[in-house]
């Protein structure tokens, strides 16, 4: 029966997210129990994207992110995949009509992490974000208004910024890493050699202006999705908060991160702010 597979679809992707992300499977969790699943497709499926061309030094990325995009054109037109990831995607692609345009900017830009290495104008960093974080939060957006095109596109523009915030703290959280395992540089006209406070801070204000536009948004969410996006949010700028604090020496020389039990704090105020409208 197909049902079985489906549901061992569903938890693949639900392991996937809880294995790679504490702080994602945690704001999951706050969310209603009727779209849970459908976010941890979408997180399986990205997750599993971004994975290939980021971590399998030992093989030949090209390929597997070639193999992988057809298997995904097949989950998407066969409306199954014996991929339990893709099979997983697919079923919620299909169930709220995701834009494909979506799902093809986000594979180009996973494709420009295998050949390209520097970002060197506001046009080619907006593209990149664009495909590997706004239109993720997007299909996400889908799913939190069940597929009611008219609250969609109310909130398209701040489930955008929303999501560029989190690339980009991800991008500075990570200079180190992106800079040193995998050769890349992300933001434009910014050289980590010689990252200082001024070119930090610019930064960072960058990223406050899309929190403060994904925070309207995010007020204006469903009941069944407000409290679980929110605790993402807190998340997030709890890091750029400690990102801000962080000299730039530090950051270009480590790994910022913020502590479990301090994500659990964050959980608990997130719920206190929540409930008495204090967002």
């Amino acid at each position: 029966m197909k049902t079985l597979f489906d549901t061992v679809s569903y938890q693949c992707s639900k392991i996937v997210t809880k294995s790679y992300s504490t702080s994602f499977s945690l704001a999951t969790k706050m969310l209603a129990k009727s779209i849970r699943d459908d976010i941890y497709n979408i997180y399986g499926f990205v997750r599993f994207a971004d994975e290939i061309v980021d971590s399998f030094h030992d093989y030949d990325k090209k390929t597997l992110f070639d193999n992988f995009s057809r298997d995904l054109e097949d989950a998407l037109n066969n409306k199954i995949s014996l991929n339990p990831i893709l099979n997983s995607f697919q079923h919620t692609y299909h169930k709220y009509s995701l834009e494909k345009e979506f799902v093809d900017a986000f594979m180009k830009s996973m494709r420009l992490d295998l050949h390209k290495s520097k970002y060197l104008t506001e046009e080619e960093f907006k593209t990149y974000i664009y495909g590997s974080a706004d239109v993720v939060g997007l299909m996400c957006l889908k799913v939190f208004v069940k597929g009611d095109n008219s609250k969609f596109n109310e909130l398209k523009d701040s489930a955008m910024s929303l999501g560029s915030a989190f690339q980009k703290v991800n991008f500075l959280r990570d200079l180190k890493a992106d800079h040193d395992g995998l050769n890349r540089s992300y933001f434009p006209k910014t050289d980590l050699n010689n990252l200082d406070e001024y070119s930090k801070q610019d930064i960072i204000n960058d990223i406050e202006e899309d929190f403060a536009k994904g925070l309207q948004g995010i007020k204006m969410l469903p009941i069944e999705a407000k409290f679980g996006v929110f605790m993402a949010y807190r998340y997030y700028h709890q890091l750029l908060k400690k990102l801000k604090k962080t000299p730039a020496l530090q950051i270009k020389n480590a790994r910022i991160r913020v502590a479990n039990h301090k994500k659990i704090e964050l959980l608990m105020r997130s719920y206190v702010k929540y409930q008495l409208n204090l967002m």
